[in-house]
């Protein structure tokens, strides 16, 4: 079934209650389901959802995490759907996994479907032969690290991919970066690989995006983003650079390569949490990452000055689809047993699939 024809409208009542009922009801089910329910809550989303989570993090470490529970009947992910998917892979047959509200997706993961990216592989194949080995970012569907897994590649995160890419070209002379362009081109460029040996596969062009003897590519980079790190800029940072000449400058891979370049550090969520919280407290820093982690950082140091390097940033909208109204409709039917909004990865997709996870988590 489509993901669109599952989506329910929540029922007005939900609508209607006050944030102290909605809280109350949550933690009654909390208590009443115990270590029946789990919880994993990313790092993006809103702090009113972020204090019901059981566990916390960027993608490697919810992966881990939910890799890890065998004891979790119920999984209820407040994340976006790549997420959602990748639990319900890592997961027991007897755990299910649900998304409070369908909506919540990842446009970088809509950059790449699997019919563009299997036409993609064909071409690549006629030009490259046998050398190409693909890696996807966990931002991407079920399908997408199933074609990674098939053809013997691996999931990578912001915080491994470094070590991801570092394998990959132990396995196979060049590697198919996806769906992130700027996550793959970070990371090579920082292993030594010049930018004249990175090409750009347009999947909208059906072409690869090359000057030069395509002989000498190493990276095939998917042209994809992240809508919301696309928007630090470099003038932000010149800017953060006059107002306050001391102030460092950290940002999300996900960002584009003359970001990272004019930044102090770059690193994946988790980096630059344990960055700042492991500075000295007399350094200031502007972070380049979603708003919503932004301002839980600036509120967990309120002694400190830290701000967001685009301050009319708005958070990631589809990972804050997510909110307490709906969060608690998605516990009441869990309590009801009802399957509203499980996620389910089909058994084929999942085999090869949770080969490309594996690889991830093995090289971890």
């Amino acid at each position: 079934m489509n993901l669109l024809t599952q989506i329910s409208k929540i029922p007005e009542t939900y609508l209607t209650l006050s944030t102290v009922e909605i809280e109350n009801r949550i933690h009654k089910i909390k208590k009443e389901l115990g270590t029946k329910l789990l919880i994993p809550g990313h790092h993006y989303q809103k702090d009113e959802v972020i204090q019901f989570a059981d566990v916390t993090g960027d993608s490697l470490q919810l992966a881990q995490i939910c890799a890890a529970n065998t004891e979790a009947e119920h999984i209820v992910f407040c994340g976006v759907h790549f997420m959602a998917e990748t639990a319900d892979m890592l997961t027991s047959a007897h755990q299910r996994v649900y998304l409070p509200d369908l909506r919540a997706g990842c446009s970088m993961a809509d950059m790449a479907n699997i019919h563009q990216t299997e036409q993609a592989w064909d071409v690549l194949q006629e030009i490259f032969d046998d050398t190409i080995i693909p890696l996807t970012y966990v931002n991407s569907t079920a399908a997408i690290k199933e074609f990674t897994g098939r053809h013997g590649g691996a999931c990578v995160t912001s915080s491994n991919a470094k070590k991801m890419v570092e394998w990959a070209f132990t396995q196979k002379q060049r590697l198919f970066f996806l769906p992130d362009q700027h996550l793959g081109r970070n990371t090579a460029f920082d292993l030594g690989i010049p930018l004249e040996q990175m090409a750009i596969w347009d999947p909208i062009k059906r072409a690869l995006v090359f000057e030069g003897d395509k002989q000498d590519i190493r990276v095939i980079l998917w042209k994809g983003h992240c809508s919301v790190h696309e928007g630090f800029t470099v003038q932000h940072i010149e800017q953060v650079r006059e107002n306050y000449p001391d102030m460092k400058v950290i940002v999300h891979p996900e960002c584009s390569h003359e970001v990272v370049q004019a930044s102090d550090d770059a690193g994946s969520t988790k980096y630059i949490i344990d960055t700042i919280a492991q500075a000295d407290p007399h350094i200031s820093f502007a972070i380049g990452t979603e708003m919503n982690l932004v301002k839980r950082i600036i509120k967990q140091y309120p002694e400190r000055h830290i701000i967001s390097l685009n301050e009319n940033m708005c958070p990631c909208l589809t990972m804050n689809r997510i909110d307490l109204p709906h969060l608690l409709w998605q516990l009441d039917q869990v309590v009801a047993g009802e399957t509203m909004h499980q996620i389910t990865v089909d058994d084929k997709t999942t085999k090869y699939a949770l080969q490309s996870l594996e690889r991830m988590l093995q090289n971890t």
